[in-house]
């Protein structure tokens, strides 16, 4: 796939903010676009989320980030929502109602990332997963590598 330049640099202002990537964040997204896996290890703040975040919003489809830390889920999703991104997070301190509502609004193409718990994937959403255009994967926390401030890794799902 052809990344545009102007597309990408539009999307880090206006839904970022931002003029410029970080050290190495411009490479991963057009791997990642371009249909290439990542396994990226920055340390804290080094913008690994911005990382597949920008690919998704590039990309045709939602991207599923499994994450293990409700509370990082929420600061995700809500600073994504404030900058107009459709992001949700299914999980266990929503109501199942919530979660049904959320499931929802993924098969009716209106969720771009979608942010679950390792514990949700695996036991509840299998099947809405193979039901949507799913872009990307990427495992956000790997606690494997916490103590070296995080990673993420992405598997495109168009490779």
């Amino acid at each position: 796939m052809i990344v545009d330049d102007n597309a990408l640099k539009h999307s880090l202002k206006s839904y970022f903010g931002y003029d410029t990537f970080l050290p190495m964040q411009e490479e991963i997204i057009r791997h990642t676009i371009n249909g290439g896996d990542s396994m990226v290890l920055m340390p804290t703040g080094g913008g690994k989320s911005l990382c597949f975040q920008m690919s998704a919003l590039q990309m045709d489809g939602m991207a599923v980030i499994v994450s293990p830390l409700i509370s990082l889920m929420k600061d995700q999703v809500d600073g994504l929502r404030m900058n107009g991104i459709a992001a949700e997070a299914l999980n266990s301190s929503n109501d199942e109602g919530y979660n049904r509502d959320i499931m929802e609004r993924c098969l009716t193409g209106k969720v771009k990332l979608l942010y679950i718990s390792p514990e949700r994937l695996v036991n509840r959403t299998l099947s809405l997963i193979h039901a949507i255009k799913v872009s990307l994967f990427a495992i956000d926390e790997a606690p494997i590598a916490s103590q070296a401030g995080g990673t993420i890794f992405v598997q495109n799902t168009h490779s």
